[in-house]
């Protein structure tokens, strides 16, 4: 590895840190309005990395960096550690009393937009904690995006390499720059917090809720300001609001600019979005059904808690209304389920996602056909377009990872002591950003307070593999990496 690279990507990710000082100012600025003494902690952890990271910025300066596969990959992870890090700093020092492993593991969770906690007792905390948790939710929503739309497609890891097959392609973007194109998501995803904040608001969240669930909500991170989540407020109109603006944040970024700025209806063609919504309404319907089946739940309230936690679940925010896993196991077999699946790509959700699915399940039905037809050639095809070979190979190797990572990370788990639908769960919905797992410690009803330094450490780990599309993080570690 040329150390001029390492140098250059300290040198933007210290450009990170400068920012992330200038945020923290924010919950500072919450703290000292209701009077908490948390605001120094924030405007020390300001100060403290806002001149580091200058020191930094000006050590490391240089002229612009010869971009590479190489460098991309170094600059993302890099970026991403040092967010994770930054963003613990004020957890840390804060009144809450944290240690490190646990601070790390609620700024991950964050930035991930995952929604796992280890903190009990929201509804006391301090109110700019809570302003931070969800602000690092709500930037890692952007980042998260900007990393699908721009940068993993560059590397082709799988994660959004397919971004050429999509309806808004190169030849067909809303704008032909980058710059035009990013000032656009930046103003819808600003607009759909806005309108998410004003829903909250009108259906049973006071200001300080609203705007908290919003950042959350656009980002899919599920973090809430209340130990309670969506069961402390009791309305379905606030419910009906929340699961709309999750699915809505589930679909494809790029899809939604060319929709309202082209206001071409057509996007929505895209074979992921009606995958997607297609197993968001069969899941939540059955599990209505069932669960005004055998509770005796009125259906109108059963299809109103359905479709918040399915719809909570697939886009990988994590919110609950209720304690879902005392619905029956058939419930519980979805929920697990689902746990995989996520969202589209281009959007804030995480897991597998749809568009995976629409590959690989052509790829099956092209590799059965072949077996009837062995000199016939069948293409796979997405939509319209067709698969090309590195694509099909990206994806399947992106499964078979993602795979073998939850069978790893959950001996992981067993071998330090937890039951099997605690150590299996626990790691999918991290490498899923999902947020709670299953089982009476993880479930929607409880939290990640109960686990050990060793486990959080490990979970964090798998949060952000999982965030950035694991293959992203495993090539650094392979020796061919290094070499010059």
């Amino acid at each position: 590895m040329n150390a001029t690279l390492i140098r250059h990507a300290v040198h933007i990710a210290a450009i990170l840190g400068l920012y992330l000082s200038v945020a923290m100012l924010v919950p500072a600025m919450v703290d000292l309005y209701y009077g908490h003494r948390d605001w120094q902690i924030f405007a020390v952890s300001a100060f403290m990395i806002g001149g580091l990271s200058a020191a930094t910025f000006m050590a490391t300066r240089m002229g612009p960096p010869p971009f590479s596969k190489k460098f991309g990959f170094l600059l993302v992870n890099l970026l991403w550690a040092v967010f994770s890090v930054v963003g613990a700093i004020p957890l840390w020092l804060s009144s809450l009393k944290l240690d490190f492993a646990q601070a790390l593991f609620e700024s991950v969770s964050a930035i991930t937009t995952t929604g796992s906690t280890v903190i009990v007792g929201l509804d006391d905390a301090p109110p700019g904690l809570l302003v931070w948790r969800s602000l690092l939710c709500w930037l890692g929503g952007i980042g998260i995006v900007v990393l699908g739309l721009f940068i993993i497609p560059y590397l082709r890891v799988g994660g959004m390499s397919f971004f050429k097959m999509e309806s808004s392609d190169t030849s067909d973007k809303p704008f032909a720059r980058v710059a035009s194109f990013s000032r656009a998501f930046l103003l819808i995803y600003i607009s759909i917090t806005v309108l998410c904040t004003i829903g909250y608001n009108m259906t049973g969240m006071n200001r300080f809720d609203a705007i908290n669930h919003a950042m959350s909500t656009v980002a899919t991170g599920g973090f809430s300001t209340h130990d309670a989540s969506f069961g402390y407020f009791g309305s379905i109109p606030l419910l009906w609001t929340a699961t709309f603006f999750m699915a809505l944040c589930s679909l494809p970024f790029s899809i939604l600019i060319v929709l309202v700025v082209r206001g071409r209806l057509d996007a929505l063609r895209d074979p992921q979005i009606i995958v997607f919504l297609g197993y968001l309404s069969a899941f939540s319907i059955a599990v209505a059904i069932y669960h005004r089946l055998v509770s005796g739940v009125e259906f109108h309230l059963a299809l109103a808690h359905s479709f918040f936690n399915i719809t909570s679940i697939l886009s990988t925010s994590g919110y609950a209304s209720e304690d879902y896993s005392l619905w029956g196991p058939f419930v519980v077999m979805v929920a697990f389920i689902a746990t995989f699946m996520g969202g589209c790509s281009g959007s804030t959700a995480g897991g597998i996602k749809a568009y995976r699915f629409v590959v690989l399940f052509n790829a099956i039905r092209s590799g059965l056909n072949k077996l009837i037809y062995p000199n016939a050639i069948y293409a796979v095809r997405y939509g319209n377009n067709t698969v090309d070979a590195d694509t099909q190979r990206a994806i399947f190797l992106f499964f078979t990872t993602y795979i073998l990572l939850w069978v790893l990370g959950s001996l992981g788990m067993g071998a330090l002591g937890y039951d099997f639908i605690t150590a299996t769960s626990a790691v999918i919905t991290c490498l899923s950003n999902v947020g709670p797992g299953l089982g009476s410690l993880i479930g929607p009803a409880g939290n990640f307070s109960t686990l050990q330094d060793p486990e959080l450490y490990l979970l964090s780990l798998m949060m952000l593999l999982g965030r950035l599309e694991v293959l992203t993080v495993l090539v650094i570690l392979t020796p061919i990496f290094w070499k010059h």
